[in-house]
């Protein structure tokens, strides 16, 4: 059985890696919250498995370390940041801090980014906002880095491109969703790959162009892709989709691939709404709360124990890990032990 650890004192030991590579104290303590939040939620592909990369980064220079977003663009509902590299879960959870004041006052704004950090688990930003009362959409793509074909395409063009949303229902949990525009991510096909593991289904091409289960096809030469959500029969939806994202993030804010590959990185866009200047908070969730209780009384089909409303799976994961401690895949901590050794932080117990 993996070893589990206090979510704050993983937290702790984040933030000292980071701090200890030089970047601001502020910056590597939202960054850590936000890592050790996408593994609380089960997301471990996209929690704690992503601080190597980021402390890489760091020390290769390709992290800004210090400093403030650009102000390109500053309307009272749209704002355009160039992130000027700067860490992208920092950079987002501030863009959401003025999305959510800016839209108390015109009950909505929309906050694009350029130039970002990857930015992490895109869930891990969305229950703070919604337990505020606020309706939040969350976009990214990464302008430097191709994945996923176009539907009926043999040849990656674009990037998983998620989208993120939450809402509040009520007295109970928000609806959470996070959804990636390809059938898989990046992260769990590199896990898998380099586990000698299979995809559980036919979620690549290979470079002729034949259906794969096999995560060794986007490492071949030339290499295979990624299919878009949907798959095979139905990709065409998630092609539709990434390509939305897309232009949600890099051309609303300006800067994508018709532009030099600056390395790893992301374009994003929140949005949040205030019910409270619509149709009003209280009938708001009248509304979701209703919708919310259709769902979860439906009689499940054969094989579901019950239907259960997007996140609730891993809100209900965060609450057992933050009394038990957080249960993390086993190669995280192994990954990070050079790292934790290099810039003398002691592991947590």
């Amino acid at each position: 059985m993996s070893p589990r650890y206090p979510a704050a004192d993983l937290i702790a030991f984040a933030a000292a890696l980071l701090e200890k590579s030089g970047l601001d104290a502020d910056k590597a303590q939202t960054v850590a919250g936000i890592l050790v939040e996408g593994d609380l939620l089960g997301h471990q592909t996209h929690g704690l498995q992503l601080l190597p990369g980021y402390l890489g980064e760091l020390a290769k220079g390709a992290m800004t370390k210090t400093g403030e977003p650009r102000v390109l663009a500053d309307f009272p509902a749209a704002v355009t940041w160039d992130g000027q590299r700067l860490p992208g879960p920092w950079l987002t959870v501030r863009a959401l801090d003025l999305a959510m004041a800016r839209a108390k006052i015109n009950g909505t704004c929309t906050v694009v980014i350029r130039r970002s950090h990857h930015i992490a688990c895109l869930a891990a930003y969305l229950k703070r906002v919604a337990d505020l009362g606020f309706l939040v959409i969350l976009t990214c793509s990464d302008p430097a880095l191709s994945s996923v074909a176009p539907y009926g395409g043999r040849r990656s063009v674009y990037t998983p491109n998620p989208l993120a949303a939450a809402w509040p229902t009520g007295d109970g949990d928000p609806v959470i969703l996070d959804v990636s525009m390809s059938v898989t991510t990046n992260g769990l096909s590199n896990r898998l790959f380099k586990e000698g593991k299979k995809f559980p289904g036919p979620w690549a091409v290979d470079a002729a162009g034949r259906v794969s289960d096999d995560p060794a096809v986007l490492f071949s030469t030339p290499p295979g892709t990624l299919l878009p959500i949907g798959g095979a029969d139905h990709g065409h939806k998630g092609y539709a989709l990434g390509l939305l994202v897309e232009t949600m993030t890099s051309a609303l804010a300006g800067f994508g691939r018709a532009d030099p590959p600056e390395g790893w990185g992301a374009a994003v866009c929140v949005q949040v709404f205030d019910p409270r200047l619509f149709g009003g908070e209280a009938d708001f969730q009248r509304q979701t709360a209703a919708l919310a209780e259709r769902c979860r009384s439906t009689p499940p089909r054969e094989g579901f124990e019950r239907v259960r409303l997007p996140g609730e799976s891993g809100l209900r994961r965060r609450a057992t890990q933050l009394a038990q401690g957080v249960e993390l895949y086993p190669t995280i901590m192994p990954g990070l032990a050079p790292w934790a050794e290099k810039l003398s932080v002691p592991f947590p117990a």
